[in-house]
């Protein structure tokens, strides 16, 4: 499928505005996959050993959503990333970008994408505008459709719009790489860790442009260590791990895959010190003045366990729940598949 280097639509307003205020992207992908991903390998080869950095991924992006993708250092993130942007070439597998195959149409694949890599990749001598603009060209954006001054004020550069990249700081660049990735208004956006190193209020900045950007139907690719911008931001997310995709759901679903709760109880008299056998066999434990019982709701209620505390003798005067969040879901499964990946290792050794 073809389709056209730019977005048609409307010009770019202010920061306070959506940037693509009214995009429509030509040629929308008949499958509703911006990105779509299946059998994807990459093997590192060398004289000492052979690294398999991509495992068979399969992975599908709708049209218009933010995408998660985490993982550990080293998972196999940047590595889709960099094949997608045509600067690794792929053991096996295929990958079209925006109804684009990469290795079909390799131009119009680029073309279809920007990508934020985790380097900073600017030139020391050029200006923040020249560097938009130079981009702009690279791209084939004519000069009277570029939108250089309203992506500085999006990312905030306005004011150093004029200054040498040397002279920036270190966020300011990252904010540089964003407006970089933005400049032929492509309808897929991968941002590679875009947060890191910036401060708390330039990270609420470009939440809301991202979260801008998406509204004005651009899909957004995000890989993140801060899992709180994940939860915050996505609405569907992958967890990538040895190369593998260990869990592709959407948001809601994989918090639910936890299964498990926190309840909270405050009792008027505290427990004896180790805890009576009645509160044990609950799996409770003394923290912080509160008992505290971790639970599968699809097993039991936290009115079974207010039920079980009282008949234990204990006096309840308040109590909560807290439901796991994405950090517990992505601890919980990266180490079960670390899990995995060792008795992998050890079988392996054994049958030598």
């Amino acid at each position: 499928m073809k389709s056209s280097l730019l977005g048609t639509g409307e010009p770019v307003m202010s920061f306070q505005d959506e940037l693509f205020s009214s995009t429509h992207f030509t040629s929308q992908p008949d499958n509703g996959l911006a990105i779509a991903a299946y059998g994807v390998d990459k093997i590192y080869q060398s004289r000492q050993r052979c690294h398999q950095a991509l495992d068979s991924v399969d992975l599908e992006v709708p049209v218009g959503c933010i995408y998660g993708l985490l993982g550990p250092n080293g998972a196999g993130k940047s590595t889709f990333i960099n094949i997608m942007a045509g600067t690794v070439v792929k053991t096996g597998g295929q990958i079209s970008v925006w109804g684009t195959n990469i290795d079909q149409n390799p131009r119009q694949a680029r073309a279809n994408i920007g990508i934020v890599p985790q380097e900073l990749n600017i030139d020391a001598f050029f200006t923040a505008r020249e560097t938009l603009d130079m981009i702009a060209g690279l791209f084939g954006v004519p000069r009277n459709q570029r939108q250089t001054e309203s992506i500085l004020e999006m990312v905030g550069l306005s004011e150093q719009a004029d200054l040498y990249a040397r002279r920036l700081s270190g966020g300011m660049r990252r904010r540089l790489m964003v407006a970089k990735a933005m400049v032929h208004r492509p309808p897929v956006l991968v941002l590679d860790e875009p947060t890191a190193g910036v401060d708390v209020a330039l990270r609420q900045r470009l939440w809301d442009s991202i979260r801008a950007l998406n509204r004005a139907g651009v899909t957004i690719v995000l890989t993140t260590h801060y899992l709180e911008e994940a939860e915050a931001l996505c609405d569907q997310i992958a967890i990538i791990n040895h190369g593998k995709i260990i869990a592709a759901k959407n948001k809601a679903d994989l918090l639910a895959s936890a299964g498990q709760k926190k309840l909270y109880l405050q009792v008027t008299t505290p427990p004896a010190t180790p805890l009576p056998d009645g509160l044990t066999a609950l799996g409770a434990q003394w923290d912080d003045g509160r008992l505290l019982i971790g639970f599968d709701p699809a097993k039991t209620s936290a009115i079974d366990l207010l039920n079980k505390v009282t008949a234990a003798g204990f006096a309840i005067s308040d109590f909560s729940t807290v439901e796991p969040d994405l950090e517990d879901v992505f601890l919980q499964m990266t180490e079960a598949s670390e899990q995995m990946a060792d008795d992998g290792h050890q079988t392996a050794d054994t049958n030598r």
